[in-house]
């Protein structure tokens, strides 16, 4: 199921204790007129007004609220997988705390292929963070399959590259994440059946991959661009 809405809005129709995984790619809010290095040229690090703190009223308590969404609707037991830098994870953090959620692990996304930097005044940055949590109870870890990836024990810094172009073939998010790296979270803590949400679906990875991997979604995109990326690419399975 895609919805082409707000994602606060649509949360607040979902059933309460029926979502088993989310993973959120929430803005990070990083757009403040930076630069950045991509394919060679100086770009912009504006990802869109959905991006930028000053387009909200109060970038918080839309943090805030979402979250106490995804509490309301997840599962007991159930995993919820947020990506972040320092521009907004710290912030998460927080509130996960206040609203009840458990900390699981912290996982470092190592990319294998960081942009080189425009100014040489600081280290190269090649990492994003996200964070696990869950709601109360028993949690899904599918241990043996994480064990199989690279035959021990699977560590908290995964060394994944970031989107090829044959993941952008229906076209074009600024943020897009890489198929391997949802791959990895759904296999790990979803069973086949489950369902799988997504509050800020973009181009559709995790809805693709979830349903590439026959779990049930939902995807919540509130850009009508990003949504029909995102269907076209669905339907394409």
């Amino acid at each position: 199921m895609l919805y082409n809405a707000d994602c606060i809005e649509i949360l607040k129709t979902l059933k309460p204790n029926s979502i088993d995984l989310i993973f959120a790619d929430p803005p990070y809010f990083l757009s403040n007129g930076g630069k950045s290095i991509h394919s060679g040229k100086i770009v912009s690090v504006n990802k869109g007004d959905w991006d930028d703190k000053s387009k909200y009223d109060n970038h918080l308590q839309f943090t805030k609220e979402w979250l106490q969404q995804s509490f309301r609707v997840l599962k007991y037991g159930g995993s919820i997988w947020i990506s972040g830098t320092v521009h907004n994870i710290f912030d998460v953090k927080n509130y996960l705390d206040e609203i009840g959620f458990k900390i699981i692990n912290i996982i470092v996304w190592h990319k294998s292929d960081p942009p080189p930097l425009i100014y040489k005044n600081k280290f190269k940055f090649s990492y994003e963070l996200i964070i696990w949590a869950k709601k109360d109870g028993k949690h899904t870890f599918n241990y043996k399959d994480m064990f199989a990836v690279e035959g021990e024990e699977m560590q908290d810094v995964w060394t994944i590259p970031a989107v090829g172009i044959s993941e952008k073939k229906f076209g074009y998010h600024p943020t897009q994440k890489p198929e391997a790296l949802l791959e990895r979270i759904i296999k790990a803590c979803s069973n086949e059946g489950d369902i799988v949400l997504d509050p800020f679906s973009g181009s559709g990875t995790t809805c693709f991959v979830a349903k590439k991997l026959n779990r049930k979604y939902i995807g919540i995109e509130k850009n009508k661009e990003y949504f029909d990326i995102s269907k076209r690419r669905i339907d394409s399975i």
